[in-house]
This record gives structure tokens, sequence and C-alpha cells, in this order.
């Protein structure tokens, strides 16, 4: 296992490594940060992560590393094998960052309007709206009050976007995903789940 860059912030480490199975190089990033327990994911674009407590040693990460084998093997190849076969881009970078300033000027634009739109039906208080690009999620609602959207998502089914609009809105009231959240949300969205899975098989595909 080789460390290939790592980065620290206060009480947060993120470490770019790799493991080696039977001659297979796996990359991953491991994060150390005041979690309680580890957990393990492929991301949509094929990034492995491996997020531990602080207190985590080294043995401890190999044994999970090791205990994890086989499902670690399975879906980053599995995801691997879905970017591949997703269709490329003819596009030029100066026609890429073209599009994307008009993507991300629609999304802001559009998005205050679905959140406004919803908000009806979700009750809670937010502060501001920003659009980014974030890399491992559609949305995000912070303590303060933040509702931030990935401009990605204007590449998306509409029905796709306003779930993720929804999402974010109930966090405003539920800052977790119990079940009373999950109710909230299929309260306005009865068809969620569909939009849910829907952007869990293709959301690597939306790029310029």
């Amino acid at each position: 296992m080789a460390a290939k860059a790592k980065n620290r912030t206060e009480g947060r480490s993120k470490e770019r490594r790799s493991v080696i199975y039977a001659g297979d190089t796996i990359p991953f990033t491991l994060i150390r940060s005041k979690r309680k327990t580890w957990a393990l994911s492929v991301e949509e674009d094929g990034e492995v992560l491996l997020k531990v407590p602080l207190f985590v040693t080294e043995k401890e990460i190999s044994r999970i590393l090791s205990d994890q084998r086989t499902w670690i093997i399975e879906h980053y190849k599995k995801r691997q094998k879905i970017l591949k076969a997703r269709p490329q881009s003819d596009l030029t970078e100066v026609q890429r960052q073209a599009l994307k300033k008009r993507y991300i000027q629609a999304a802001r634009e559009y998005f205050p309007r679905r959140v406004a739109y919803f908000q009806q039906f979700t009750g809670g208080h937010y502060e501001r709206i920003t659009i980014r690009e974030q890399k491992t999620r559609w949305g995000s609602c912070s303590s303060q009050g933040t509702l931030s959207f990935n401009w990605k998502l204007m590449l998306a089914p509409p029905a796709v976007l306003d779930y993720v609009v929804v999402h974010e809105l109930c966090h405003l009231t539920h800052m977790d995903h119990s079940r009373v959240f999950w109710q909230a949300v299929e309260q306005v969205l009865p068809e969620y789940r569909e939009q849910r899975r829907w952007l869990k098989e293709h959301g690597s595909e939306l790029n310029l």
C-alpha cells in the first residue's frame, strides 16, 4: 500500500493511496475525520473512498481493506466498466468551457425558481442558494441554511433535478436521513425513488 498524495485540514486528513489485489492495483482515497465508524464507497467518478475515525490504526485500515477485498474489486470494476462505456464527447476544451459557463448561468436562474416552488410544500427557511461543481454530491444543505446544487443537474431530466431540490429543502427541517426525513420527501414527491435510482445509475453520465 503506497500513499500518493496527502493534505490535511483541522480535524481531518485526506490521503491518496493504492491497494494491490492479486496483481491489480486499485487507487483509493483515505479520509480520516471525527466520525465514529468507518465507511467504504465507490463514487460516481470511480473513486474509491475509505472514511475512518481519526484514531484508527494502520493495522485496522489493512484489516478493512482485506475483509472488504471482494466488495472493493467488484464495485470498482463495475464502475470502471460503466465509465468506459460512457459516450465520449468530441467538444474542444474551449467549447466545453463555454457551454459550462452557459449551464452554470442557467442553473443560477433555474434553481431559485424550483426552490421557491417546492418550499411552499416542504417549509423551512434558507439563507441563500449557491451553484457549485461538487465532485461527490448533487446537492447539500448546511446548518446555516445554505442550499448548494451541482450545475450538472441541468443535464439531467427535470424530474431528477426536482428530486434533488426537494431532498435538500427537506433537510432544512430534518438534518438527517431518518425515516421522518424520507417521509417528508415522499409526501412532496411520491415517485422520488425512481428519480433517486436514475441519479445513482446515470449520474456519472452528466458531463459535457
